[in-house]
């Protein structure tokens, strides 16, 4: 029906404004954190954030909605793109943007892979010696922004290089399997933190057991932990 095909539409597309929302804002926070390490955290209050937070789910809402608001083909079938009832023109717009978006994100993680390593030799030199843990942690952290971003890239790019080339007329099966990986995106960003993070571990065992493996170490953390 109509009413599903919009709503399924909607859902797609809140999906893919909450994994692009949300890992830009990442990049953003994690660049200004590096670039501004001394006064950054300090002027980042909890009102701030939460702010952030509630205007990045208002703006995924309203993209959802975008369906509902007239971005839809219900009255002209022939201009229907592989995110029907999204018209042709809409989706590659939201695929441009996308990708317009992701060669940002691919800036921002150059500068700070820059400034983290510079961090790291900074550091170095300070204290006279190779800071081998130090190197350890930058490794370590940039390993997993680009296991983040490698992801997002293989979940994302092919469906929305899709939804340029192809039009109704394809086979739904091919939407499908494409849009699938997509929109399963933000699952799998919150498992690799897990998996990658030693914070998120320590609280993760702490809830599920109460105790904390003696095999975590207690660093601390340093700005190379990006």
């Amino acid at each position: 029906s109509e009413a599903a095909e919009l709503a399924a539409a909607g859902l797609l597309l809140a999906a893919f404004s909450a994994s692009v929302c949300s890992l830009l804002a990442i990049t953003v926070d994690r660049y200004l954190s590096l670039y501004n390490a001394l006064t950054y955290h300090s002027e980042r209050t909890l009102g701030f954030t939460c702010a952030m937070v509630l205007l990045m789910w208002l703006l995924c809402l309203g993209v959802g909605l975008l369906p509902l608001l007239g971005w839809n083909c219900l009255r002209d079938q022939s201009s229907c793109s592989i995110l029907r009832p999204v018209t042709k023109d809409n989706a590659a717009v939201l695929a441009v943007t996308f990708l317009l978006l992701f060669a940002l994100m691919m800036q921002l993680y150059l500068q700070i892979c820059k400034i983290a390593f510079r961090h790291a030799q900074q550091i170095a030199v300070q204290h006279q010696f190779i800071a081998t843990a130090q190197a350890s942690s930058t490794r370590k952290g940039l390993s997993t922004l680009s296991l983040i971003l490698g992801t997002f890239a293989l979940c994302w790019i092919p469906f929305a290089i899709y939804s340029l080339v192809a039009d109704s007329s394809y086979p739904a099966v091919y939407t499908y399997s494409l849009a699938l990986p997509a929109t399963c995106n933000s699952l799998i960003n919150p498992i690799i933190y897990a998996f990658r993070n030693p914070d998120i571990q320590k609280s993760l065992w702490l809830a599920c057991c109460g105790c904390i493996p003696s095999t975590f170490s207690s660093r601390p953390r340093t700005s190379s932990d990006v």
